[in-house]
């Protein structure tokens, strides 16, 4: 999968979920997706 298509996989994914929880676990989430796209890319 193209790192493009990773990090439009874990966006989606997240502003999927923001009606659902609070800000604080949002944000979490949010870094940790973050973090991982970075990791990914080297």
């Amino acid at each position: 999968m193209a790192p493009s298509a990773v990090h439009g996989t874990v966006h989606n994914h997240c502003n999927q979920e923001r009606h659902l929880i609070n800000r604080d676990l949002y944000r979490e989430r949010r870094s940790a997706a973050l973090a991982e796209w970075r990791e990914v890319m080297g």
